[in-house]
């Protein structure tokens, strides 16, 4: 099999632009990633776009607006993880040589369809009692404060973390001031224990990659591991929390792949739509034991000059969460810290970063997807 690479990466700036097409938030992205590419549109062979809420036929005028008409393209859609999940359908094809270099593109515009919270399928039994996703994770949120004695003060840290990274990140949503610990529990309770602070919010943006074969040169990124699992059957009876499996079935084919371990990861993207979110997602990846997931950042382990820093640019709770977008601005951020290129973000160890993102989720399935990357420099 070939070896893939990143060889560029863009996005957009997010934030709410319902007043912007949904095409032009996606040519920012991708001018970007070609630029940083050092390519040509016509060198594209393939557009992989993940879009959960884009209008019908959304990748096709994205390629209309780039002038790359008839080459290969099709959407994913799977939720948070759209994105993602094309980004690994883009590594799987240059890997087995199918193409030579594929354009990813996530794009989403939230702020024309929904003012808070995305309303549930009304078919499924969340739909129906009226259980959007704040209130799945803020019963993780309560299971794991009566299990494991989490503190509503280790849940805000997590937002105090992410917000000060976020200050830092020119693109990010959310970027006016840092909240203290007592600000972030004080703020709106949405659902219990989440409060406001601790929620992503709406967003729209976009960011693209450019995933090729090994050319040589030194500022591409070497995919070591690219790994992507479909959510399981669950209910009441599953001993995890709902989306805890999915992480970890996908972490332990990243490592896998990879050679590694958990603590060889030096800078982390992961998907803190919630501060649980964050907590569950390192455990689940093996960076803390079970139940000890709630200590690293007050711990100071995952701040930006910790041992390992998770979400430099902020996360999703401050750069914001235009769902089918997340996936691959993360791997921008992770892109731009391992080639040291992150500014005052920069973290200070960055030859090995992880992208976890999780998708959810249709009813009685821990999760729609969730997919794990391990990017490396070739040093």
């Amino acid at each position: 099999m070939n070896q893939a690479m990143v060889w560029g990466v863009g996005t957009s700036d997010y934030g709410l632009f319902p007043e912007r097409r949904v095409e032009s938030l996606a040519w920012e992205a991708v001018a970007e990633a070609v630029r940083d590419a050092g390519i040509s549109p016509g060198e594209i062979d393939a557009i992989v776009v993940g879009s959960v809420f884009g209008p019908p036929g959304v990748a096709t005028r994205v390629q209309r607006g780039l002038g790359i008409p008839g080459v290969p393209m099709w959407t994913v859609e799977n939720a948070c993880a759209s994105s993602t999940s094309a980004f690994h359908e883009a590594v799987e094809a240059v890997r087995f040589g199918r193409f030579g270099c594929v354009l990813v593109l996530g794009v989403d515009q939230m702020s024309t369809l929904f003012s808070g919270a995305i309303v549930p399928e009304a078919t499924d039994p969340e739909g129906a009692s009226s259980l959007p996703l704040p209130g799945l994770y803020a019963l993780a949120a309560q299971r794991y404060v009566g299990e494991f004695g989490v503190t509503p003060e280790q849940l805000a840290a997590v937002a105090v973390k992410n917000k000060r990274n976020g200050l830092d990140n020119p693109r990010a949503q959310l970027r006016t001031s840092v909240p203290t610990a007592e600000e972030v529990l004080a703020s709106r309770m949405i659902a219990e224990p989440l409060t406001m602070l601790q929620c992503c919010p709406t967003s729209d943006g976009a960011g693209a990659a450019i995933v090729g074969g090994d050319r040589g040169n030194r500022d591409d990124l070497l995919v070591e591991a690219s790994a992507m699992v479909s959510g399981a059957l669950w209910d009441h009876r599953s001993d995890d929390v709902w989306g805890y499996a999915s992480v970890t079935r996908a972490a332990e084919q990243a490592f896998g792949q990879a050679g590694r371990t958990p603590d060889q990861i030096d800078v982390m993207e992961v998907h803190d739509a919630f501060t649980i979110g964050e907590i569950l997602t390192l455990e689940a990846l093996g960076i803390a034991p079970r139940g000890k997931g709630a200590e690293l950042a007050p711990a100071g382990h995952t701040t930006r000059d910790g041992a390992q820093p998770v979400n430099p640019s902020g996360g999703l709770l401050s750069r914001g969460h235009p769902l089918g977008a997340t996936g691959t601005a993360q791997i921008a951020e992770v892109v731009w810290q391992l080639r040291g290129r992150a500014g005052p973000r920069q973290v200070a160890r960055h030859a090995v970063g992880l992208v976890e993102t999780m998708g959810g989720g249709a009813a009685g399935m821990d999760g729609n997807a969730c997919v794990v990357t391990i990017l490396s420099t070739q040093q």
